[in-house]
């Protein structure tokens, strides 16, 4: 098997959480990660101090997994998970759009709008990303790891396209905040799958701001590791890193997105004023379609730091440098 290699990391800053501490998770004063299933509507919740951090939603009614909420040190969920007028967006979410030799093209970044039935419901989709199975679920104190298999499919689960394998690892960095460190495996089990991303549109992954948070609605900040401000002088360029944060009911909150080196660079980001943004992939991968061949993968590590205040008491540039040391 080749390897075709390609990290990412994002690092949120600024995530709290919403329900009650307990008193188990705060004894010796240092902060706590605590995983809870909910089988019945396919959530799986990261607890700090007996908080909820971050939701994976990934029952089977859904066109694709996404983390909703992503949640600030105060409690405040950063993201949005379904808006007009784009409702396909997903909170945080990975997807591309690609073509299984012998197959169709299929997005599955827009995969919401195959539903089958679009006034039912439960109606299912012909085109989505599947969790199939967690295989490693682990906790130590303020680390959690958790690791877990998909299948990106179309037609009704009739023709699978690529499998997954998503690993995160969680760690709490104390007073709400804490560092989600995501890595995607692609592998093209099924044949020669070729990806034609959206050169306009595409991100890997995608982050969709709230309007609380947004520089359009909720007059936030997007900063770049280059000093670009907003979207006027960061989208379409390069950077190894891109922050977004905000004062929101007296509170300045924020969450950056760090690109490791092993990605290569450069490579450009998406960038909006209402809310969306993410890296995108090195220029030879980015803007034309590349084929993975079978039995290839293609890796992205992603990361999320989730910090309080703006992108300097965030000390977003000082942990960027922390987490290129290995110190994160």
């Amino acid at each position: 098997m080749t390897r075709t290699t390609m990290r990412i990391l994002i690092v949120l800053t600024g995530l709290g959480l919403a329900s009650g501490a307990m008193a188990d998770d705060l004894a010796d004063g240092s902060p706590k990660v605590r995983l809870e299933t909910k089988d019945a509507t396919g959530e799986f919740r990261v607890m700090i101090d007996g908080k909820e951090a971050i939701v994976y939603q990934c029952g089977p009614k859904n066109d694709m997994v996404h983390y909703y909420p992503v949640r600030s040190p105060s409690g405040k969920s950063m993201t949005v998970q379904k808006t007009d007028p784009y409702p396909h967006h997903r909170s945080f979410w990975f997807a591309d759009k690609v073509n299984l030799a012998g197959h169709r093209s299929v997005s599955f970044y827009s995969a919401l709008y195959s539903k089958t039935d679009k006034d039912d419901p439960d109606a299912p989709f012909n085109d989505r990303i599947r969790h199939l199975e967690f295989v490693k679920e682990e906790t130590d104190q303020c680390k959690a790891t958790v690791d877990d298999r998909l299948v990106w499919e179309m037609d009704l689960g009739k023709t699978p396209v690529l499998d997954e394998l998503r690993q995160m690892r969680v760690v709490a960095l104390g007073d709400g905040q804490y560092f989600l460190d995501l890595t995607f495996t692609l592998t093209a089990s099924y044949g020669d799958v070729t990806f034609s991303s959206d050169w306009v549109h595409y991100a890997w992954p995608f982050i969709r701001m709230n309007k609380q948070f947004n520089v359009q609605d909720g007059g936030g900040t997007i900063t770049s590791s280059e000093g670009g401000v907003n979207q006027k002088e960061t989208n379409g360029k390069p950077a190894k890193w891109m922050d977004y944060s905000c004062e929101v009911e007296g509170q300045t909150e924020g969450l950056a997105v760090f690109s490791h080196p092993d990605n290569g660079y450069p490579h450009n980001w998406l960038t909006r004023d209402y809310g969306t943004f993410g890296p995108r992939r090195i220029h030879e991968k980015s803007g034309k379609p590349f084929t993975l061949k079978k039995g290839e993968t293609l890796q992205q590590r992603v990361g999320v730091l989730v910090h309080r205040g703006d992108v300097k008491i965030g000390k977003v540039a000082e942990r960027y440098q922390k987490y290129v040391a290995g110190e994160l």
